[in-house]
């Protein structure tokens, strides 16, 4: 069940990303939840893309204030998440949301995403969490995943939904009025390059560089690729518990020698 607001305040909305301070999706965020209630902003100093649900133990973690309610930290986007929901809000937080990410979070995706473990570092506290992701890049409609992230946070706001549930939201890079719907979808299958890039610095060391060429997809119907490749706007629930219940009777009937 939803957390309810203090009787006459306004719902507390908390915002993080991996793309950091200047990821060009966070200020469209911001002004479009405003109007919804008191918006706090903690993320990290620098892109901290790829950092999954990664947390900091060990170094210390410093934070920086750039304004009454936006902060930035040197740690990963989890980080973020938890510092801002039990240091800086104390626990009052009524919905997490990260992004807009620059780039999409499709299928396998989700695994190594830092925006995708910045939700479900809030949906662990209980508090309701989307991701966000503008799905392609280059032509930069931030305000168009803006917009539909406002209308979501809305009726996550007015509704009761499950604790152990979050939302990957990934919206098609064009106009609003162009957007050819919502679909409530499953995990597609990402497609990576299996080549390493490897050079010699100018110390002589050799390096490898581990990001290939843009991962394709399979677009299953029904997946979020499918639904991207349609133009269409994919929501897709993930849940905490990652366990494969269907194998829980099989691995029962075997025979476990040791």
């Amino acid at each position: 069940m939803k957390r309810q607001p203090k009787r006459g305040s306004k719902p507390s909305i908390f915002i993080s990303n991996d793309d950091g301070i200047y990821g060009p999706g966070l200020k469209p965020l911001v002004r479009a939840l405003k109007s919804l209630g008191r918006v706090t902003v903690v993320v990290p100093e620098l892109e901290r893309s790829a950092g999954s649900h990664a947390i900091t133990l060990h170094k210390p973690i410093r934070v920086h204030r750039l304004d009454r309610s936006t902060l930035i930290m040197n740690g990963t986007p989890a980080d973020c998440v938890r510092f801002g929901v039990l240091s800086l809000l104390k626990e009052d937080v009524d919905v997490v949301v990260s992004g807009i990410n620059r780039g999409p979070n499709l299928g396998a995706d989700t695994i190594y995403s830092g925006t995708v473990g910045a939700a479900m570092e809030g949906c662990m506290m209980g508090i309701p969490s989307l991701a966000v992701s503008l799905a392609d890049v280059g032509r930069g409609n931030y305000e168009t995943a803006a917009r539909f992230t406002r209308a979501l946070v809305k009726v996550l706001l007015e509704r009761p939904v499950p604790k152990d549930i979050c939302y990957n939201v990934n919206v098609p890079d064009r106009p609003f009025g162009r957007m050819r719907g919502v679909s409530v979808t499953h995990l597609g299958k990402r497609i990576y390059g299996k080549d390493l890039e490897s050079g010699i610095d100018p110390r002589g060391q050799a390096y490898y560089w581990l990001a290939g060429e843009t991962p394709t997809g399979i677009a299953v119907p029904g997946s979020d690729i499918a639904a991207i490749q349609q133009g269409k706007i994919s929501v897709t629930p993930l849940r905490l518990d990652m366990t494969a219940t269907e194998m829980i009777p099989v691995l029962r009937q075997w025979s476990w020698r040791y």
